[in-house]
């Protein structure tokens, strides 16, 4: 035998070795550059060191409390690494994002014949939308797109045929997992519509039964399966009801205004059946085609439709018509094959791993509020204070670096908790851009243990001359109560600036 006819019959299995290695490399570049991410994944890994309950975080109020930990099942796993291997903050947060990519690129590599089709659609997944940066961002949602995908793969594994208890046992573990850990367990009707829509009847019977058990078998582990099946849906009502206008809510709740790119891929693929005649299920009783076209409808309400729901439906539909394509075109032990699946493992590498505009090294400049930087001495809250500050990333990275700070944050990962009074203040700040009157409120109120936290070039610390200010952080500004009945320095002179 020639040496490529010695390969050949290794072909299937350095395909299988390049796609997986290729989505655990991903994250370990990524990493390697300096990236951590700066929202929710800081948070829960602050929350895991520290061990303290919410209450004693997070200022809340009477609009909604924090009974249960919302992500429950991802708390307990990160507080157990912390107690066992003595893991701080930033090693649990490296943690998961390499953990939850690698269980996402995954998800949907295990199930396929020809593992080269899911690194199609990663790439239009990733690149091609720009998910990758939050496919990085090590938040527990990551774990429901991959149940999500588990889902819509057996049912594309399976076909028309009714499932049988190895899928039912299936979906029901991935959604018990998802809604334990993430505990967005009510958004699940969303596939079960899908499945109606596409008149696979059974399998939507199926996906609700698996559906009510896995919710209850998730909830049943945190001890208060009611509290914590309730509390998520008052979350979710109160971080869409609450406001007066969706500016105001975190940026996942915001609308989108249309992914067009979506729109060109789905013509395309329907275009290459079409001229094709590949052997796959029609469109209309493909229950990943109705779940993306619901969640692209869904996202002018709320993005988190879209990117989290509709998008991994889409890819489904990708690497299953892209494997369609490949099967009837390059042979399993073809050496063109093997060349295939390099070309796209390289690119998808390259391209997801490139630090465009900075994606990836932008933390490495990013300053954190913490009694370590000798010019804030003193300036951090006190013992009971509260930290004020209409923005949320101030929480979010203070917290991360001041685990076991004794004070409380007004405004958390969700403006919703806070107290109504405070929780009008916030609204008028963002509705008025900052303006520096709108912090007035805050500023009465404030005593002195609590510290006023606003962006630099906003104005409020020229303006708001009631307290005496530190800039020497770069973008931030931190007022404290006066410490002597002298009146405090201007701002500008007192950090150096002109």
């Amino acid at each position: 035998m020639t040496f490529s006819q010695k390969l050949e019959r290794y072909v299937p299995l350095l395909v299988w070795i390049i796609a997986g290695l290729v989505i655990l490399v991903i994250p370990l570049k990524i990493i390697a550059l300096g990236y951590l991410p700066q929202d929710d994944a800081l948070r829960h890994a602050a929350r895991a060191v520290t061990g303290r309950p919410w209450s004693e975080i997070i200022v809340t109020g009477d609009v909604l409390t924090l009974r249960m930990e919302h992500n429950f099942g991802w708390h307990a796993f990160l507080r157990g690494l912390h107690l066992a291997a003595n893991a701080n903050a930033e090693s649990l947060v490296i943690l998961s994002v390499i953990l939850l990519f690698a269980v996402l690129g995954c998800s949907g590599l295990v199930w396929m014949r020809r593992p080269e089709a899911w690194l199609v659609a990663l790439l239009f997944g990733c690149v091609g939308a720009g998910l990758i940066t939050r496919f990085a961002l090590g938040r527990p949602f990551l774990l429901s797109m991959a149940a999500l995908i588990t889902v819509l793969m057996l049912w594309q594994k399976k076909g028309a045929t009714s499932p049988g208890w190895r899928e039912l046992t299936i979906m029901t573990s991935a959604i018990a997992v998802a809604s334990f850990v993430h505990g967005c367990w009510y958004l699940w009707p969303l596939p079960v519509a899908a499945f109606f829509l596409a008149q696979q009847w059974r399998w939507a019977l199926g996906l609700t039964a698996s559906w009510l058990l896995g919710t209850v078998l998730g909830a049943l582990p945190t001890g208060h399966p009611v509290d914590f099946l309730w509390q998520a849906v008052e979350v979710a009502i109160a971080g869409f009801g609450l406001h007066q206008t969706q500016r105001t809510m975190v940026s996942e709740f915001q609308p989108l205004s249309g992914d067009l790119f979506a729109v060109w891929l789905l013509a395309g693929l329907a275009i290459l059946r079409a001229l094709v005649k590949l052997k796959t299920p029609p469109l209309a009783k493909n229950p990943a085609f109705w779940l993306t076209c619901l969640c692209w409808a869904l996202g002018f309400k709320a993005a988190r439709f879209w990117v989290d729901w509709g998008w991994p439906a889409l890819m489904v539909l990708i690497a299953m018509e892209t494997q369609a394509w490949i099967s009837a075109y390059l042979t399993e032990n073809s050496l063109q094959r093997l060349v295939v699946t390099c070309g796209l493992a390289g690119t998808l590498l390259i391209s997801t791993s490139s630090d465009v505009n900075s994606r990836w090294t932008y933390s490495l400049g990013t300053d954190f509020l913490t009694q370590d930087v000798p010019q804030l001495a003193g300036w951090l809250p006190e013992k009971g204070g509260v930290l004020y500050s209409s923005d949320m990333f101030v929480f979010y990275r203070t917290f991360f670096k001041n685990p076991e700070g004794q004070w409380r944050y007004i405004l958390g990962y969700e403006p919703a908790f806070m107290p109504r009074e405070d929780f009008a203040i916030y609204q008028r700040i963002k509705w008025n851009a900052r303006d520096p009157r709108a912090y007035e409120p805050w500023v009465d109120k404030m005593k002195p243990a609590d510290r006023l936290v606003v962006h630099d070039d906003s104005g409020v610390a020229a303006t708001l001359r009631q307290l005496e200010w530190n800039c020497e952080i770069p973008g931030f500004c931190i007022g404290r109560l006066p410490r002597t009945n002298s009146l405090p320095p201007d701002p500008g002179l007192s950090s150096g600036k002109k």
